[in-house]
């Protein structure tokens, strides 16, 4: 099975650099440019399955390179909900609050919401019980930072601090030819 993974484009400005989790927004000017432009690198034909996160961010970015009535919306591929900090930034949370980051466990804890573990086993789920029970040959996500994060997780068999650590910039997208041999392309 092939996978592609894409991360949604960018949201609207004041969002950027927040922890926006199941808050539902919408794209900035530049991530509507953005997921245009990804429609150059894929198109509907070359997938047997689309799944998109039910919110609007991803709903918005797929709709600007693939039209198709065979969208799969799916609350499971969500972002990590983080309670009552949705919305806010990591500068925004520490100045307005006794929190402060020790290391990335401690951080998810400390800011509530989903624990990461549901959040690992719901994703966990999703990607290697459910899409692998399809037996489909080429499958396209179209999701948000955290999920690509946590699959890398349990796919590479990194810690979650390495996982959290790596780039997923928004509209970009990562190819998995193989989910069982750890194969993959980033763009």
């Amino acid at each position: 099975m092939r996978l592609t993974l894409v991360r949604h484009a960018e949201v609207q400005e004041e969002y950027i650099g927040c922890y926006n989790g199941h808050i539902d927004i919408g794209l900035s000017a530049k991530g509507y440019a953005d997921a245009k432009e990804l429609e150059k690198h894929l198109s509907a034909s070359q997938f047997d399955s689309i799944f998109c996160s039910d919110l609007k961010r991803t709903r918005e970015t797929l709709k600007q390179f693939i039209q198709s009535e065979d969208v799969i919306y799916s609350k499971e591929i969500r972002e990590k909900s983080w309670g009552d900090f949705e919305g806010k930034s990591f500068d925004e949370i520490t100045s307005t609050t006794n929190l402060k980051y020790e290391n990335f466990e401690q951080w998810t804890k400390a800011l509530g919401g989903e624990s990461i573990e549901e959040f690992i086993a719901r994703v966990r789920k999703f990607f290697f019980e459910y899409l692998v029970s399809l037996e489909k040959e080429n499958i396209l996500v179209v999701t948000h930072s955290g999920v690509i994060k946590i699959f890398m997780h349990i796919l590479q068999d990194i810690s979650l601090e390495v996982a959290f650590g790596i780039s997923v910039p928004y509209a970009s997208f990562v190819s998995y030819d193989k989910i069982t041999d750890k194969k993959y392309t980033q763009r």
